[in-house]
């Protein structure tokens, strides 16, 4: 399904009746990485996967003017409108998840519920987001620069993403073919207006979300444990729940317990 929003097309995978639950893909992802996820949840819930800007299907101009962080949640809110949905879950994982958390800070009355897996606030320094954004910048301009193939090699040799070199060779193929199936240009916009640098830090605006928020971590992935543990400090109505012998990406490395947790979640908190 595509949706027109302003001067470009917004797509998404809907699967599934019952509650709403809005599901955003991590960096080089895309809707098509739920589809499992969509399977497991769909008799009980309706489940929209988005194709975020710079990924998949989705058509935009690649431009801070429809890449940014505050516009795309504003391009979020009207594709909601257009399907006529006044509050959703959210699920987001690692960009996908500050996406979300994002959202969430901007139209909290239409998320009853939040789930952030491997995901974080931003940076709390301005120091920090200018040597991130050069970073973010400087990966971008390798990606034009080299292309896809290029990239997805080096992105898949970074240490975050270690735990993922022990699924079976299947898996890592389709994982692999999801990465390279993105547009060099797509990618490299997503760094530049939508990266962690350029990010707006939600450290200190935690305490006012008050719906219930579920932190994912995988127990290999100590940063982001780290940065859940934290943000649990500062949410007033939140739980951390640690997925042993998982890295950053629990939903492919633990999918059966990534699915429960996530089902039982769901079920307690919009019932």
């Amino acid at each position: 399904m595509k949706i027109r929003i302003r001067d470009g097309y917004y797509h998404l995978q809907v699967k599934g009746s019952g509650s709403d639950l809005v599901v955003l893909h991590g960096f080089t992802g895309s809707a098509c990485s739920w589809s499992r996820f969509q399977d497991q949840l769909q008799d009980q819930f309706r489940v929209i996967a988005i194709d975020l800007p710079g990924h998949g299907q989705t058509e935009v101009p690649l431009n801070e003017d429809y890449v940014s962080m505050e516009i795309v949640c504003e391009d979020i809110k009207a594709v909601l409108d257009h399907l006529s949905i006044d509050q959703a879950a959210f699920l987001g994982y690692s960009m996908g998840g500050r996406t979300a958390l994002a959202f969430s800070m901007r139209y909290p009355e239409r998320v009853p519920s939040l789930i952030l897996e491997s995901a974080s606030p931003g940076l709390k320094l301005y120091e920090e987001r200018t040597k991130r954004r050069l970073q973010d910048e400087e990966l971008a301009e390798f990606i034009e620069r080299e292309g896809i193939c290029a990239f997805t090699d080096r992105w898949e040799a970074i240490p975050l993403f270690n735990s993922q070199k022990n699924l079976p060779e299947k898996q890592k193929r389709m994982i692999r073919e999801q990465r390279l199936s993105n547009a060099p240009e797509g990618l490299s916009a997503s760094l530049k207006f939508m990266g962690t640098g350029h990010q707006a830090s939600y450290w200190e605006r935690l305490p006012e979300l008050q719906m219930p928020v579920l932190l994912l971590t995988g127990e290999y992935d100590t940063k982001f444990v780290n940065i859940a543990e934290e943000m649990n400090k500062l949410l007033p109505n939140s739980r951390h729940e640690v997925i042993l012998s998982a890295g950053h990406a629990i939903q492919v490395e633990q999918p059966e317990k990534f699915d429960t947790i996530v089902r039982e979640f769901l079920i307690h908190t919009l019932n």
